[in-house]
């Protein structure tokens, strides 16, 4: 038996990076993971891996439509999907080999396999059991299941099947426009597929701005994606070659039927709790299965933690990793804060989709006075030299006292300019001193500066 002052089950972003901070706090640390390799779905099956199957397509893509227009003369790339699964596992190989370090660098044990909580206190692996003053769950999340529909990570994939497919197939079916499925269908539209995306409600992307969400879809559209909105699927059959994907459109009820090679399964995730014990144990679930928990991230079982996906919030790493190294702090006997109103949210699409804050929708539902700043990439230089002039950036402000309330960002490097914004809502910062900020010319980033101009006397360059 071993004691720690800390144990942490799940080494995806919000537990490793618990783990790492826990020991830079001198908390003797340990993280129980089953997994053959550290980083969780993020690194291994999520995250990073679509992340190089993005970049690989959108290189593909300037190469077949933007090359010859600067003078960049030759043969168009083809694909070789074996060695862009190759490079896949690389990146993924890099990233988990990298944890591992940082795990001996901070001395935190490793103990592989998976855990169970007997009691408060105690965490079972196998046989043997270890004893903490705190446990930490961050065991992340799995995807959710629909009825009728059987993943068999073959023919029905969910994103970690989509991610290692035998090769591109002519014709996928996505089941759910978030975040998942439209990243996922855009590598395969770029790669030669033909997409279709299947979605229950009347926009893609449920929960941001609807403005913005309008405006992506049809730069989807525009792409070769095709969408059938407020659709119900009933049900997938499945061969061992095809698929045949059943749905009834909610407008009147009518059935219809698609053939695919492919259909990827992407309804949302659900927290992974399985295995646990928390059931016998006593510790407080939702209705959703999420471990319920306390402004200090405090299960109702004493020096039980839990953070991530596996609670309540966003199912976002990052969200995962301000936990993980706030619930450091608390154990560690400091305030340990994480501020839930600037998380950033972003689609790794192309064009990027990225968002701060409220929605238009949510201030209004809140009866909130509020001005919008808007401005299109077409007024920015460098965004069409870059052939990226698609989208705009818009903030919005409190009416009466210009602070920042919330932003989105569809266009280019739009997940790397949201942080100037967030960075601004942390401090409280009003438009205007977004706008008074000199920004280098040319960069995509003026356009947030023109946005915020366009809060006060008006935009610049439109």
């Amino acid at each position: 038996m071993s004691n720690y002052d800390v144990i942490i089950i799940g080494a995806g972003p919000g537990g490793y990076v618990s783990a790492i901070r826990c020991a830079q706090l001198g908390l003797k640390t340990a993280v129980v993971e089953g997994r053959d390799t550290l980083g969780g779905t993020c690194l291994n099956v999520g995250c990073i891996p679509s992340k190089a199957l993005l970049h690989a397509s959108h290189m593909l893509h300037e190469a077949e439509h933007n090359f010859a227009a600067m003078g960049l003369k030759g043969k168009s790339p083809s694909v070789d999907w074996k060695q862009m699964q190759s490079y896949k596992d690389d990146v993924i190989g890099q990233n988990t080999k990298g944890i591992e370090f940082l795990f001996k660098k901070n001395k935190i044990d490793w103990i592989k396999g998976w855990a169970t909580i007997p009691a408060a206190g105690k965490v079972q692996v196998g046989d043997d059991v270890y004893e903490a003053k705190n446990i930490v769950i961050a065991t992340g999340s799995e995807p959710a299941s629909l009825s009728g529909v059987e993943v068999d990570e073959k023919i029905v994939v969910t994103s970690t099947g989509a991610l290692e497919l035998g090769k591109v197939p002519k014709k996928l079916v996505v089941i759910g426009a978030g975040v998942i499925g439209l990243e996922m269908g855009s590598v395969y539209a770029r790669l030669g597929a033909e997409v279709t995306v299947i979605e229950y409600l009347k926009n893609i992307t449920p929960g941001m701005d609807v403005e913005v969400s309008k405006a992506f879809a049809r730069s989807l559209k525009k792409q070769g994606l095709k969408f059938i909105m407020g659709a119900a699927v009933q049900s997938v059959s499945a061969t061992k070659t095809k698929a045949k994907v059943r749905y009834k459109l909610l407008k009147n009820d009518s059935i219809a039927e698609l053939d695919a090679d492919i259909v990827l399964l992407a309804t949302g995730r659900k927290p992974f709790t399985a295995g646990l014990g928390l059931e016998a144990l006593g510790v407080a679930l939702s209705d959703r299965g999420q471990v319920k928990t306390d402004a200090h991230w405090a299960t109702n079982i004493a020096g039980i933690y839990a953070i991530g996906d596996a609670i309540d919030g966003p199912m976002l790493a990052h969200k995962a990793e301000d936990e993980g190294m706030a619930v450091a702090e608390v154990m560690a006997g400091k305030a340990g804060h994480v501020n839930y109103s600037v998380i950033p949210a972003v689609v790794y699409t192309n064009p990027e989709v990225a968002s701060v804050g409220q929605t238009e929708e949510q201030l209004k539902e809140a009866g909130r006075a509020y001005k919008v700043g808007k401005f299109p990439f077409m007024g920015n230089g460098r965004a069409k030299a870059m052939f990226a002039g698609e989208g705009f950036v818009k903030i919005l402000v409190d009416q009466s006292t210009d602070r920042i309330l919330g932003a989105h960002i569809l266009g280019p490097n739009a997940g790397e300019m949201i942080h100037e914004i967030c960075v601004a809502m942390e401090f409280g910062a009003s438009a205007q001193d977004i706008a008074m900020t000199c920004h280098a010319h040319p960069t995509c980033s003026e356009a947030v500066r023109e946005a915020a101009l366009a809060c006060g006397d008006g935009a610049i360059h439109v």
